[in-house]
């Protein structure tokens, strides 16, 4: 193994420890807008290292089956080691602007805070209902504000010490408006289109167990610090610590996803 894909691995590892805690919390609701059911076919697009498709697993049951695709090779392994012991599931390097698979292959349809990175969402929309079987049901998750988020608070912080990253940064809010949503849904053909949001703030021991996945390169948030100098690195860390107003004990991180889901 080369050193830079060890090192791509370790930060997909490192992006299980910084997301998942949060990312589990929402992926019921998730599901439950894409009204899975037993024996369902699902694709789980964006899968990043398998969390939401291992929780459609438990639901769709051993007559159903869960695809899990993502662009990066690094997730999609991962997602295959958490998924190995599941004769009922795959994982494959896939674009979800432009999936290979045929037309209505599946009964339902996930991105679980996903949508916002794809550079043109309403391809990914469309492609999302092709693949889709009348009657199907594509469900995705998305951010709303930074200080609402688990990491945006964070990428906020490193773009005021980092313009070039502003605009990237920024994108990640982009969908977070449900009309918009609306709007996109329905131009890439769904109809019945839902949208609601949840809220939920999550308790962390240290301000430490919060930051330290970030730091050691997880998620995007972490490798876009792991670019930066060390005195860099060092002043975002004591700016994010200040705005959570860190005394040495736990840290609160407020939370917000907003859902849409439309029908084929």
């Amino acid at each position: 193994m080369t050193d830079e894909l060890a090192y791509r691995e370790e930060a997909a590892a490192e992006y299980d420890r910084a997301m998942s805690s949060s990312s589990a919390y929402f992926i019921p609701f998730l599901l439950r807008a894409a009204r899975l059911a037993p024996g369902q076919a699902v694709l789980d697009v964006a899968s990043g290292t398998g969390i939401a498709t291992e929780a459609a697993l438990n639901i769709v049951g051993p007559r159903g089956s869960v695809t899990a695709v993502d662009i990066s090779p690094q997730m999609a392994e991962q997602a295959r080691r958490r998924l190995a012991k599941f004769s009922n599931a795959s994982a494959a390097v896939e674009d979800g602007q432009a999936l290979t698979f045929p037309d209505t292959s599946f009964d339902a349809v996930l991105c679980s805070v996903g949508l916002m990175f794809f550079s043109d969402p309403l391809r990914g929309l469309s492609e999302f209902c092709r693949v889709l079987r009348s009657g199907g049901r594509a469900a995705v998750s998305v951010l709303t504000v930074p200080e609402r988020s688990y990491n945006g608070r964070i990428n906020f912080v490193i773009a005021r010490y980092v313009p070039s990253l502003a605009e990237a940064s920024a994108r990640t809010f982009a969908l977070g408006d449900a009309a918009r949503l609306q709007v996109l849904f329905g131009d890439a053909g769904f109809t019945d289109v839902e949208t609601y949001t949840e809220k939920h703030t999550f308790v962390l021991p240290s301000f430490d167990a919060y930051y330290g996945p970030f730091e050691r390169g997880g998620a995007s948030t972490g490798q876009a610090l792991l670019s930066l100098p060390e005195e860099t690195r060092r002043a975002i860390r004591e700016e994010v610590r200040r705005d959570l107003g860190d005394t040495g004990g736990p840290v609160e991180i407020e939370m917000e996803i907003r859902f849409a889901s439309g029908c084929r």
